[in-house]
């Protein structure tokens, strides 16, 4: 009897861990996936074009370079449906680790790829294919993470434990920076035959640490009651493409802003400010790193206050201010001074970023347990394939058609939050529709 007496306690403190458990290793898992996606991104703006497209113009080896960006995201619904279905049949926990090692495998094989120089047209094609398999790991991930986070998440705080889901992106972003930051200092003839390659390789040892902490979060408590009561379903994708269609569009309309809005200032912004503005490549990554930890910080905070003040207003209110704050940004970037630059673009992350946290927490909610896996991957990751893989070849376009004017690009930006607005709102009104209609 005293044993049993003791032995309650351990098992009932462990359980209380769970949701903390839960939140860490989506974050650290999340970072590790963003880390090596970022890494891409960041090379496909300042490497790929040397590599893997030497003897174009400027303009189009980097768009060629961020052509193999959009198709990594052109491959993420393809991973939102595999490991969706996986996800909703099998359980969350079990897609996450297999999305752990594809995009481990992948990463680590780009570092490895031979240059144009050496194999000719073999080596973008299988960069290419390699990216693909990138895509697919990272459409599979996001949306496991934020359900393992917001699944085991206690009453009322949705929001705050998916955030750490969201929040692997910018703590990825910060790391790639840095590593990147540290590359671009290497002579130019190190950093294109092989410096380039050291993140790429190096990430398997995060994606080991990242493995042996996910193994140890239980499965989401809600996932194993629906398995108990034998309501799986047996294809979830299916199910979401004939009776949810509408919501699936919706809320990736809702998610523009939040993807878009990483890409822009992450990814084509070093283009921009590079190739159009004149400034140091080491310098814009630097401002970079600094916004990224701004974003690191903002994002928890904005999480804790859209659980308060309630996650739909929150989402209308950032998406509102994403209209304005492109253009403030355009005129401190065009300074060409680092503060300036920093600020100019923190500010447009701060609502941007505080949007990207509780979109996560908030679009969970919209499909039912049994579809979720599989209907809020297929929404962020079409998404992602439309609005966030285009948007640094979109906005390369819009700079060469303008000569480099800033105020076309801020416009566009302008015209990304404004779908997330309307969406969101569609959103909200749906939900209030449903609660009128669940009284009666």
């Amino acid at each position: 009897m005293t044993h049993q007496q003791n032995a309650h306690p351990t098992t009932s403190s462990s359980h209380s861990r769970q949701p903390i458990r839960a939140a860490a290793g989506s974050f650290l898992g999340t970072l590790i996936e963003w880390f090596d996606f970022y890494i891409y991104a960041t090379a496909s703006a300042l490497i790929f074009s040397h590599v893997f497209f030497p003897g174009s113009s400027q303009f189009l080896g980097t768009l060629s370079s961020f052509a193999t960006l959009a198709v990594g995201f052109l491959a993420r619904p393809l991973g939102g449906i595999v490991f969706g279905h996986l996800g909703d049949r099998f359980g969350r926990k079990y897609s996450l680790i297999l999305t752990l090692l594809l995009m481990g495998v992948s990463t680590v094989g780009i570092g490895l790829l031979p240059s144009y120089e050496q194999v000719g047209i073999l080596a973008p094609i299988l960069l290419v294919l390699l990216r693909i398999c990138q895509g697919i790991a990272v459409g599979g991930e996001w949306g496991g993470a934020v359900l393992l986070a917001s699944e085991h998440a206690p009453e009322g705080k949705r929001s705050f434990y998916a955030s750490f889901a969201q929040l692997g992106s910018p703590a990825g972003l910060v790391l790639s920076l840095m590593v990147f930051r540290f590359i671009s200092e290497m002579p130019e003839e190190a950093m294109y035959a092989w410096g380039w390659r050291l993140p790429f390789i190096g990430s398997v040892v995060l994606l080991l640490l990242a493995f042996v902490i996910r193994s140890g979060v239980n499965e989401s408590p809600e996932f194993e009651a629906q398995a108990k009561a034998a309501k799986t379903e047996a294809s979830p994708i299916r199910l979401v493409l004939r009776d949810s269609w509408p919501l699936v569009l919706l809320v990736m309309g809702a998610c523009t802003i939040g993807i878009s809005s990483a890409y822009f200032t992450n990814t084509f912004m070093i283009a921009y400010a590079t190739q159009y503005l004149g400034i140091k490549s080491s310098m814009i990554l630097e401002c970079l790193s600094i916004v990224a930890i701004v974003q690191l910080i903002n994002q928890p905070i904005a999480a804790w206050l859209a659980d308060r003040v309630g996650a739909g207003r929150f989402l209308l209110i950032t998406s509102g201010l994403s209209l304005f704050v492109p253009y403030l940004m355009f005129s401190l970037v065009s300074t060409g001074q680092s503060l300036m630059i920093i600020l100019g673009i923190s500010l447009t992350k701060v609502f941007s970023s505080a949007f990207y946290a509780v979109i996560a927490g908030y679009v969970v909610s919209v499909f039912p347990v049994s579809q979720r896996y599989s209907g809020i991957s297929l929404a962020y990751q079409g998404c992602g394939a439309l609005i966030g893989g285009t948007t640094p070849m979109i906005g390369t376009l819009i700079a060469g058609q303008s000569a480099g004017q800033w105020w076309p690009l801020a416009l566009f930006y302008t015209a990304l939050a404004l779908i997330s607005f309307v969406c969101v709102l569609l959103l909200m009104r749906r939900r209030e529709a449903f609660a009128v209609a669940a009284l009666r």
